[in-house]
């Protein structure tokens, strides 16, 4: 299995929970599909993306369940970043968990491979 991550603010995240669907945030739908990381990727696209903000969800989800839609392209430095060009389903979401802010500003992150 292929776990792939999201972090979406919390409000978002449970529009999409009581829609059944996530359609994407608003920079997934200026760019056209939804943007995910590695568990390799997954901080700095934290710190870069997401500094200093709170109220903030890590989504785990099961790449091999989005077939054909789920693409690995070049983003930073040439690196390989998941994208979806579809929404995506709530049966491909292994688990929820928050993404708070440590005292030192930087977001802590819960065990990625569990």
């Amino acid at each position: 299995m292929k776990i792939i991550f999201k972090i979406c603010p919390e409000p978002l995240w449970r529009e999409a929970e009581k829609a059944g669907i996530f359609e994407g945030a608003p920079i997934d739908i200026i760019d056209g599909y939804l943007h995910f990381s590695t568990a390799q990727q997954v901080r700095e696209t934290a710190s870069r993306h997401f500094a200093g903000q709170r109220d903030l969800l890590l989504v785990a989800i099961d790449g091999d369940r989005l077939g054909d839609d789920l693409r690995y392209e070049p983003s930073r430095g040439g690196d390989l970043f998941p994208h979806l060009y579809a929404a995506l389903p709530m049966s491909a979401v292994l688990w929820v968990r928050p993404l708070p802010l440590g005292d030192d500003g930087l977001h802590v992150f819960p065990d990625l491979e569990q």
